[in-house]
């Protein structure tokens, strides 16, 4: 069997998965101010999205009560945004699947063939190696459409 090699899905795709997310689940966001993490999270906070941060470190990051993992969210998450290195993505993929998310973003630099096999093989929308506040900025300059 012939694999295809991974590609992240269209701009027109990549549009429709941010306008129909509200709740999104940060795997690795910082509580530091001065990482990349809690930068992109303030912003796509400012911009309407629900951030909920995943970080067994902290109590809450940007206002919001901070978990130790995707399954002790007890929210509905639509996407899952993952600051955390290649090689740590597979499990997050299946914890995606597990709690119901519609897709999982893997940040700027982190990218796996497996993590994609598992999370499309589960449903999920995968997009990886892409910067989520630079799409959405492109992409809905204006915000979020009001729902």
């Amino acid at each position: 069997m012939i694999r295809m090699a991974f590609e992240n899905p269209s701009r027109d795709q990549i549009k429709v998965l941010l306008e129909h997310s509200h709740t999104i689940a940060v795997v690795g966001l910082s509580d530091n101010p001065e990482r990349i993490s809690y930068m992109v999270s303030e912003a796509m906070q400012n911009k309407g999205y629900r951030i909920i941060p995943v970080n067994p470190n902290a109590d809450t990051i940007l206002g919001e009560k901070s978990y130790a993992s995707l399954k002790d969210i007890p929210d509905q998450v639509d996407l899952v945004n993952v600051f955390r290195r290649s090689e740590h993505t597979p499990p997050l993929a299946e914890e995606a699947i597990a709690i119901g998310a519609k897709a999982i973003w893997l940040q700027l630099g982190v990218f796996l063939e497996e993590t994609a096999q598992i999370a499309q093989k589960g449903g999920l929308q995968v997009v990886m190696d892409r910067c989520i506040k630079v799409e959405d900025s492109i992409l809905l300059p204006n915000g979020k459409p009001k729902s």
